[in-house]
């Protein structure tokens, strides 16, 4: 028992010190948060947009509002971005609308500037087209319906890297795509993001980008 007790001791010092310098040494992954959990600075709207407890940000539509062309209402970076991986989490109500713009030239027209990656209430639909969850408008249908019943938290991670995107949806790649190739080949490789208002309640957090030095 006494040669157990100096044992016992060297290891509650190797776990002691080196675990902790072993935490401290992970290397930062380059993300960064796009909101600060209090307000919308660096965000530009005028929807009823707010900042709930744990910093999640969620549509509150106003009584009388209705449709998607009210591209003021949407929720839009005040600067632009180009090659970047965009990380976040959304859930909806049943029967619930937005999106995920990107690359947005001008934010007056979003639709028209610039691309979306459709986030919508098709849970259980069978046959799905590009305009269900996890797929870009207009181009790319999902390889899967990966979305989750209303109420509960949905993932994406978008990558844009010159003129390939992807999606990834729930942790399935839904959408790899030369966007040169599509419809949207016109659209920049340069522009704002945005989230948008359809006036149904939508909440989005965890929302994370990481910006990508890729060789112009």
């Amino acid at each position: 028992m006494r040669r157990a007790v100096p044992f016992c001791l060297s290891c509650i010092v190797l776990f002691g010190i080196v675990l902790p310098v072993c935490r401290g040494a992970a290397p930062d992954d380059g993300f960064k948060p796009m909101f600060n959990g209090k307000d919308l600075t660096g965000w530009k709207t005028t929807g009823n947009w707010v900042v709930e407890p744990g910093g999640i940000i969620t549509l509150r539509p106003r009584p009388g509002e209705t449709g998607w062309k009210r591209y003021d209402a949407y929720l839009t970076t005040e600067r632009k971005y180009r090659d970047f991986i965009l990380d976040l989490e959304f859930k909806f109500e049943k029967e619930g609308n937005s999106g995920v713009f990107l690359r947005v030239r001008d934010p007056k027209s979003q639709v028209d500037t610039g691309f979306e990656v459709q986030v919508v209430d098709t849970y259980g639909k069978k046959k799905i087209t590009a305009h269900d969850c996890g797929g870009v408008i207009g181009t790319a249908v999902p390889t899967k319906n990966m979305v989750k019943p209303a109420g509960q938290w949905n993932h994406y991670t978008i990558t844009c890297i010159g003129s390939h995107l992807t999606v990834v949806f729930n942790g399935e790649k839904v959408v790899d795509l030369d966007l040169s190739k599509s419809p949207l080949k016109d659209r920049p490789l340069e522009g704002y993001i945005g989230f948008q208002d359809e006036a149904k309640r939508i909440w989005y957090r965890n929302v994370r980008i990481k910006e990508l030095n890729v060789a112009k």
